[in-house]
């Protein structure tokens, strides 16, 4: 299935523009390993989104390393949701809901209704905080992928966090390889209820952020 991922990534990038990064071991490495990291601690059967899945990282390739996970992936480009649906079918991949929206939309009906939310989208801690915590159910729990400077980020996060409902439980850190070095995943806990008027719309949890 990996194989056929890499294959169909590459075969699309030209069209879609999906991946800056497209020799074989740098994709097994940035993209495959790098996103499987967790794997041993997601709940079994647990339901999962993954908030600005790009070209479904992380969520798509923990999905094929645990077909036991219920896995939504939600992304705000259409032809990047297109590529998802066409790739699942080449995967022959089933119990993955593939979204075209954006996270303060697709919340409506869905508030707390997940067991982890998860991204590996580039934003800040408060900005991710802020699509992601409202998704989740009370003892449920959120990773983010973060890079060298997640100390930096959490003291400009922490605040965010907080106010959303969640509650920092670890750091954990993992060693990819000599060039990549440290992959940091920060792990959350729902510890209470998010105010309804969260995510807010218009972009805001990026040009206004809870700092």
């Amino acid at each position: 299935q990996f194989e056929i991922y890499y294959h169909f990534l590459i075969e699309e990038n030209n069209k879609y523009n999906l991946t800056a990064i497209t020799q074989p071991l740098e994709v097994v490495v940035k993209h495959f390993i790098d996103s499987v990291l967790p794997q041993d601690i997601l709940p079994k059967n647990a339901k999962i989104i993954d908030v600005g899945t790009g070209a479904g990282f992380p969520g798509l390739p923990l999905k094929i390393v645990r077909p036991d996970l219920k896995l939504t992936l939600i992304d705000s480009l259409e032809k990047r949701v297109n590529f998802l649906k066409n790739l699942l079918v080449k995967l022959k991949i089933e119990d993955v809901t593939v979204v075209h929206a954006r996270a303060e939309d697709y919340i409506k009906n869905l508030r707390e209704s997940f067991d982890i939310a998860l991204s590996r989208a580039v934003a800040s801690i408060p900005t991710l905080s802020e699509y992601l915590i409202p998704y989740v159910k009370l003892g449920g729990k959120i990773l983010m992928y973060k890079g060298n400077k997640i100390e930096e980020e959490i003291s400009i996060g922490e605040k965010a966090i907080e106010q959303l409902g969640g509650k920092i439980k670890e750091i954990k850190k993992y060693y990819l390889n000599e060039v990549e070095s440290n992959r940091f995943i920060l792990i959350i806990n729902k510890v209470a209820i998010t105010d309804k008027k969260y995510p807010r719309g218009k972009n805001l949890p990026k040009t206004k952020p809870i700092i």
